[in-house]
């Protein structure tokens, strides 16, 4: 990704300067509290925040890797200066922020993960502000990162950072561990985990990366979709063809690529590769009565959220049971022959896809790809070449919510929002959780403070200030609740 264009930033900054957001931090606060109703956000806060959100930590960007470097020694200093032991763990890749307090015989231990890298801001040019500098608006912070993760995970350091002003420690061990390549695939944290698994030690993991099923409602989630990932390659000619003098004599592969993918659902929605649902388990009673009270219409709010004029997806099967607890196969590219201006009256060489599988217990990655496979190899059309590269993947993750843990993290949700908790399962996939219960042999609890609309990948980003105070109220009730 290339930097932001100066033209473009000239822009920005001429839109920056009709909101005011120079003001200094007292103003920024006025505006707050007016706007939001946290009257005691404190402006060293929203200070913190804002100063994380500059940091253009893409890990995706070799050209960025000096200020991803520069955000992880943002955090060392950070967690120095509320009295943690903090230092930077060096990876092949990006470093690994590793703070605790001084560990005490007899208390519970807890992990808190996150992450501080980012996605690229692209397309730059839909963007209402800057993306690394960030803006308030109406009790909403526009900036990239600021859903996805940074907003959650300071909200978590600056709990900490309240109770140990408050009392002089935190009534458990903690430790946190904030990686610098979430959005990559964390290729170097089960390394870390590994090297390290003694000494980080613990009862239980505490994240929040996921969402909540709607403003001020409080959500846990209880398990993850798991990913696999494969690349299809349609070739024909050696060259570019003209399509009057060939079209009709030679396979387009385009077209053979377009109806291979054409192959992989059936008219109601249901995934046709043979054996693909063979591992599912069905969805217990239980979790389809919860679901069904959920206290949100889904389908409006994604309607509006996406703008489609319907929705559409394997039948028999509500919304929320498609997306949390059903497999999927999307297509999320499609490339090949001409892509300029006007016509071009061509047979193109060759065409691409990229897809993903999510997946639900008890799936396997390696085994739905190679189902994939098998399944495309034998509808290919003759006079193309098919090639296919299976990619990343990434397990999916089911844990028990009415354990002692995931009771804990109930009442601390209600704790922190004066109402019961929504207990759901997610639709994405956090690949890292599945190695907490491998290597450190523990459950992680997934408190998400993300709305729907927050655009994390997108375009205009954003994260309520409400929700960084909410985060802060859930790291104290959270840590209290499991010290007992």
């Amino acid at each position: 990704m290339a930097p932001v264009n100066g033209d473009l930033q000239l822009t920005f900054s001429k839109r920056r300067a009709s909101e005011n957001p120079s003001a200094s931090a007292g103003l920024r606060m006025t505006i707050l509290n007016r706007r939001t109703n946290i009257s005691l956000m404190r402006a060293t806060h929203l200070e913190d925040f804002y100063q994380f959100l500059r940091f253009p930590s893409i890990s995706t960007d070799n050209d960025y890797s000096e200020k991803v470097s520069e955000c992880a020694h943002w955090l060392v200093e950070k967690l120095t200066r509320m009295g943690l032991s903090a230092r930077l763990h060096p990876t092949p890749g990006h470093p690994v922020v590793w703070a605790q307090n001084k560990h005490k015989a007899g208390r519970h231990t807890v992990l808190i993960y996150g992450h501080y890298d980012v996605q690229p801001p692209d397309p730059l040019e839909l963007w209402e502000s800057p993306p690394f500098e960030p803006v308030l608006k109406n009790g909403y912070v526009f900036a990239r990162g600021a859903t996805d993760n940074k907003g959650q995970i300071l909200s978590h350091i600056l709990g900490a950072q309240e109770q140990i002003e408050a009392a002089g420690d935190l009534p458990v061990n903690l430790h946190f561990v904030i990686e610098g390549e979430e959005e990559i695939g964390s290729g170097n944290l089960g390394n870390f985990l590994s090297q390290n698994q003694n000494a980080l030690k613990c009862d239980v993991v505490v994240v929040s990366d996921t969402g909540m099923v709607a403003r001020g409602v409080p959500t846990m989630s209880y398990g993850l979709r798991g990913v696999a990932a494969l690349e299809l390659k349609v070739s024909g000619p050696k060259i570019d063809l003209h399509s009057g003098i060939y079209g009709g004599a030679v396979a387009n592969p385009l077209t053979a690529l377009a109806q291979l993918l054409a192959t992989l659902h059936d008219s109601e929605g249901h995934i046709a590769i043979a054996g693909f649902y063979d591992d599912v388990l069905p969805l217990p009673n239980w979790e389809r009565e919860m679901w069904r009270k959920v206290p949100v219409n889904v389908d409006k709010e994604i309607l509006k959220d996406t703008g489609v004029p319907q929705l559409f997806g394997e039948k028999g099967f509500s919304t929320l049971e498609r997306i949390w607890s059903r497999p999927t196969a999307e297509v999320n590219g499609f490339s090949g022959g001409y892509q300029g201006r006007g016509t071009k009256t061509v047979i193109g060489r060759e065409a691409f896809a990229k897809l993903t599988f999510r997946l639900v217990p008890n799936q396997a990655g390696d085994k739905i790809t190679a189902l994939a496979q098998e399944h495309f190899q034998k509808n290919c059309q003759p006079g193309v070449r098919l090639d296919m590269t299976a990619g990343h993947s990434g397990p999916w993750y089911l844990t028990d919510p009415h354990s002692k843990y995931g009771k804990a993290a109930q009442n601390a949700l209600k704790h922190a929002f004066d109402r019961n908790p929504v207990l759901i399962r997610e639709g994405g996939s956090i690949p890292i959780v599945s190695d907490f219960r491998r290597i450190l042999g523990v459950e992680t609890l997934l408190l998400g403070l993300a709305l729907p609309d927050c655009r994390a990948h997108s375009p205009n980003e954003n994260f309520p200030l409400e929700n960084l105070d909410a985060g802060i109220r859930i790291n104290k009730a959270v840590l209290q609740e499991i010290a007992g």
